[in-house]
């Protein structure tokens, strides 16, 4: 009952404080009122996502919203008697000694897995992100799925804010495809590294809108750095996804067709050509070594948790041609795999569905295109390149349909607004007119 109540004050301050921040108070198109209630329905889907690990899935150690949680304890019970070691395992500043792994880390299920291969292990920023909010928390879980709540509300904002002037006459359609889009707003919602990561990427792309333009602030450079370091420390495969696509945005908006068109050629190769020599810059960084460990990982990791809808893919080796040979695959399993391969109970049957709806809007999408003169070919482009880089990443390592459907969550929306971009609501209504004459 502490807890919930605990939660419910935060909740409070929370709601207030939107209705006085001008970023939440003045969102075009959407009053704070319904900020507040996206808000809140975050908040109930963090805590579906609670429910769901606490009495269908009760597995407390293999639950992702419960493991890091509970491993941050070790870290925030360091801070009575030993403030400084509480400071230095929470920015990561001279940690890595025995006295902190004999004290501290030996006590975490999570802090080494033994299926992990990553530039960086990203259980140690969820787990600190949790440390951080027990300042404030106390233990009590709720608080924490408050304040997971809000971070990933902040960045839906922020990408809402990034889009609405570039769909015009379709802002309610953008806050659903944002917001409401069944898998992202679960997965999104709750104590897991996605709502961070939702948080990373709505402020990038705010924080990039904001540097161009005439009223940058003087802290905007520093916004960006921060989730730049955010996003690297969290999913980096997803950082790389969308740099390239930033980038060629930047540089061709507004361009004529066939400039967009050399640009993103050149940055699509340029980033490529990088990408597969970067190792010899920068040891370690073998880019097709690292996905095929990730790839072998994560089957190594379904084969021993029994998966129920895990999907055995071709192995991979670190070559070129074995990548572009189930580049196909790859997309096929990201896009379309939780549809043709749902997984058992009823989480499997609803990612199917959306999957379904997903398939028939795009399809809508591209039948009722607008003139492809009127279309803003280097928005869309950019939108290809990011959910196209992000769904081969997916598809070549991930063989696990429930994995999958969370993974992609940082692509969905962006689909959807992909679709926005191109949809002409003339041509449908002027069908929906003929259907109602016939």
């Amino acid at each position: 009952m502490t807890g919930i109540l605990l939660a419910l004050s935060y909740t409070a301050l929370l709601l207030a404080l939107m209705g006085v921040w001008r970023f939440f108070a003045q969102v075009p198109h959407a009053s704070v009122g319904t900020v507040r209630l996206l808000f809140l329905l975050k908040i109930a889907a963090g805590t579906a996502l609670w429910a769901v690990y606490t009495y269908i899935y009760p597995d407390r150690n293999t639950a992702d919203i419960f493991k890091y949680f509970d491993d941050s304890f070790h870290m925030y019970k360091a801070l009575p008697d030993h403030p400084v070691d509480y400071l230095k395992m929470l920015f990561g500043f001279r940690n890595d000694t025995p006295e902190f792994l004999q004290q501290y880390y030996l006590h975490m299920n999570n802090w080494e897995r033994q299926y992990e291969s990553n530039l960086y292990n990203d259980a140690h920023t969820i787990i600190r992100f949790n440390a951080a909010v027990r300042l404030i928390s106390f233990g009590e879980y709720h608080v924490h799925t408050v304040i997971a709540a809000f971070l990933s509300t902040l960045g839906s904002v922020g990408i809402y804010r990034v889009f609405v002037g570039r769909v015009p006459g379709r802002e309610k359609l953008l806050l659903a495809a944002v917001f409401l889009l069944p898998s992202v707003l679960f997965w999104s919602s709750g104590v897991i590294k996605e709502s961070l990561l939702f948080f990373g990427l709505g402020l990038l792309l705010y924080q990039i809108q904001a540097l161009g333009a005439a009223t940058r602030r003087w802290y905007d450079p520093l916004l960006a750095l921060f989730a730049l370091a955010l996003l690297f420390l969290l999913k980096f495969y997803v950082l790389m996804s969308l740099l390239p696509a930033a980038l060629f945005f930047l540089w061709s908006n507004g361009r004529s067709a066939r400039a967009v068109l050399v640009r993103f050629g050149l940055v699509y190769g340029a980033f490529i050509a990088v990408g597969l020599n970067l190792q010899r810059v920068i040891r370690g960084m073998d880019i097709l070594g690292i996905l095929t460990m990730k790839q072998r990982d994560f089957v190594g990791l379904a084969v021993q948790m029994k998966s129920g809808s895990f999907v055995m893919p071709e192995l991979l080796l670190p070559e070129l041609k074995l990548f572009l040979a189930q580049a196909p695959y790859a997309l096929y399993i990201t896009l379309l795999g939780p549809l043709v391969y749902a997984g058992p109970g009823p989480l499997g049957l609803i990612s199917a569905a959306e999957n379904l709806v997903l398939v028939l809007f795009i399809a809508v999408c591209v039948i009722f295109h607008r003139p492809w003169k009127e279309v803003n070919l280097a928005l869309v482009l950019a939108l290809l390149g990011y959910i196209t880089l992000l769904s081969l990443v997916i598809g070549w390592t991930t063989p696990v349909m429930g994995a999958v459907v969370r993974y992609r969550a940082p692509l969905m929306p962006f689909l959807l607004i992909l679709g926005l971009c191109v949809v002409d609501g003339r041509k449908l209504l002027r069908v929906q007119e003929l259907d109602r004459r016939t």
